[in-house]
């Protein structure tokens, strides 16, 4: 794969910066095999056109357990899933079973449920940075954090008085430099605070045909005659709420880096309101939110970029190092607002698209038009290599975005 040795990968130099490191690969060792910080040896694809196959190939599967010899609970996938009896979801799931529940949760968290919800996430945003003050706030605590949490939870149907409780679970899932462990018990909770929930909507839906929360309608879906069971019902609503506000929560703080530290993008962003939804996917590409696609596993010999990798083992499509491809991007490693190429990877690609697509674009559009119209001079409260990224395999996202402003917020703003 390669006589030159690959540069060091995962240490803390990586984790601020990988992109480097991932141009060494695309040119050297385009499919590399790597000791992975958990123990794990995988195989990383890196160039463009071999993550987009790696994505859409059926020999290819999602279930470690029934595709990779050296599984165990927690060697793959989410912590604790496994041990709350939750894994059963979209993304550890092959064909038909992934095909029968991914048609099922698609008639009820359709495109028309997402566009309706903008004026919510519209007014969330707006009264999350009413409560910015003239001191440094950290961007991440205190917007694109509880952002997509407040929204996805008023999707899926939580009640306001267990919203607390449920966006501390959250942050405890979020939260990779906690305590051993406590992603798998913020897991294990939410798991079973889902449950119960829709055992509750369950029971209530009859006396309550109108209710149009998300639970609501994932427990009504069906497709000639086949239902959710409460299990799968509770294994879905979790994957949407852990995946969806994860993946906003960086999509928002990593591109607000990315605009503070590139102003002539900022200031043509602020210039014209029509290149937003550009520039969405300009961040995605450019730093996204998902550093590698989620765990797959070879069913049998394939080849991938004139490399043999044997069954049964780990291959990690890194969709970071495919969006920075100079066979695909014209100059990849420059932030450009009005590039139209298109066709990045940064929320998947095949059967296992990101289902939450939708949102977290709605979501990333709204944070962004309302950050920088309310604050239009907000600047880093610190230098750009002060700031700690996670370390966590799957997402890229800080750990926190100092940031200031030195004008008021406007009194006589109003949302459009």
């Amino acid at each position: 794969m390669g006589a030159v040795s690959a540069p060091p990968l995962f240490s803390r130099d990586f984790v601020d910066d990988p992109y480097p490191a991932y141009a060494w690969l695309r040119e050297h060792a385009p499919v590399h095999k790597t000791r992975l910080p958990n123990g794990v040896e995988a195989y990383l694809v890196t160039r463009y056109d071999d993550v987009r196959s790696v994505l859409a190939d059926p020999r290819l599967s999602k279930n470690a357990a029934t595709s990779f010899p050296g599984w165990r609970p927690g060697r793959t996938g989410i912590p604790g899933e496994h041990r709350s009896g939750i894994a059963a979801h979209l993304l550890n799931l092959d064909p038909p079973d992934h095909t029968r529940l991914r048609r099922l949760v698609s008639k009820a968290f359709t495109p028309r449920r997402v566009a309706d919800f903008e004026p919510r996430v519209i007014e969330t945003a707006d009264r999350l940075l009413d409560a910015f003050g003239p001191e440094p706030v950290d961007l991440i605590r205190a917007y694109a954090f509880p952002l997509p949490v407040i929204v996805i939870c008023e999707m899926l149907g939580v009640p306001p008085e267990d919203q607390p409780i449920f966006h501390e679970w959250a942050n405890g899932m979020a939260d990779r430099s906690g305590p051993r462990g406590g992603v798998g018990r913020s897991v294990k909770r939410v798991r079973g605070y889902l449950k119960e929930l829709i055992h509750k909507k369950r029971l209530t839906l009859p006396a309550d045909p109108v209710n149009d929360d998300l639970l609501s309608a994932l427990i009504r879906a069906s497709d000639h005659g086949e239902h959710l069971t409460e299990d799968e019902a509770a294994a879905m609503a979790f994957i949407l709420l852990f995946a969806g506000f994860e993946t906003t929560v960086n999509l928002i703080g990593n591109g607000t880096l990315a605009l503070l530290t590139h102003p002539e993008q900022l200031a043509k962003l602020q210039a014209d309101a029509g290149l937003l939804d550009a520039a969405v996917e300009e961040l995605l590409r450019f730093d996204g939110p998902v550093e590698f696609g989620t765990w797959r596993f070879t069913t049998e010999p394939i080849t991938v970029g004139g490399a043999a990798i044997p069954a049964g083992e780990p291959v990690l499509a890194v969709l970071a190092a495919a969006d920075r491809d100079p066979a695909r991007f014209t100059d990849p490693d420059t932030l450009d607002l009005s590039r139209n190429e298109g066709g990045n990877l940064a929320l998947g690609h095949g059967i296992h698209f990101c289902l939450g697509a939708p949102l977290a674009r709605l979501e990333g559009r709204v944070a962004f038009e309302r950050l920088f119209a309310r604050f239009p001079d907000l600047a880093l409260a610190v230098a750009p290599d002060e700031l700690r990224w996670h370390s966590g395999l799957i997402m890229r996202g800080l750990h926190e975005l100092p940031v200031r402003t030195s004008s008021p917020i406007r009194a006589d703003y109003q949302a459009h």
